[in-house]
């Protein structure tokens, strides 16, 4: 293997392991980092390998991935009482929190932004928290769908390269 080689191979596993971050910072978008992971194996590495199968079926992955991160916190915030100005609160919350205080950020500013916004719209302090509690169902339910979503398209991209 030449140092040319090692190096693509350390920024794929650099580019795989941001991917994970993302799942967890918003600010990090896993899908694009996750494709460049994949770009660069395929314009760096090997050319050949990576079939018009793999690429669709990334594609296929990456609406899902995107679309069960929206639905997740949008479904959970609406499904505990929440407003809908409460679900854009709690989203735009997750990523104001990923530079607030990270990592907890996360977690503590959409539950404070979305319990404030839900009081202002005159709703009982226990009606607040239970959209607050939607917040964060809604986040930790999305965070482990790309969680896994991430996995597979990893696991499919490495069982592509190896078998």
């Amino acid at each position: 293997m030449e140092i040319l080689d090692i190096i693509w191979w350390i920024a794929i596993i650099a580019l795989f392991a941001l991917s994970y971050a993302g799942v967890i910072f918003p600010v990090i978008p896993a899908p694009v980092v996750l494709w460049a992971g994949f770009f660069v194996y395929q314009f760096g590495l090997n050319s050949d390998e990576l079939t018009w199968v793999f690429w669709l079926s990334m594609a296929i992955l990456t609406i899902v991935l995107i679309v069960a991160d929206i639905i997740a916190n949008s479904y959970f915030v609406k499904r505990y009482g929440g407003s809908k100005l409460g679900e854009w609160t709690a989203a735009a919350g997750v990523i104001v929190g990923s530079f607030v205080i990270p990592p907890f950020g996360i977690i503590v500013v959409p539950a404070v932004a979305v319990f404030v916004v839900e009081l202002m719209q005159n709703r009982q302090v226990m009606e607040a928290l239970r959209a607050v509690f939607g917040s964060l169902i809604g986040f930790l339910s999305g965070a482990l769908a790309k969680f896994v979503v991430v996995t597979i398209m990893v696991i499919w991209f490495f069982t592509v390269i190896i078998f």
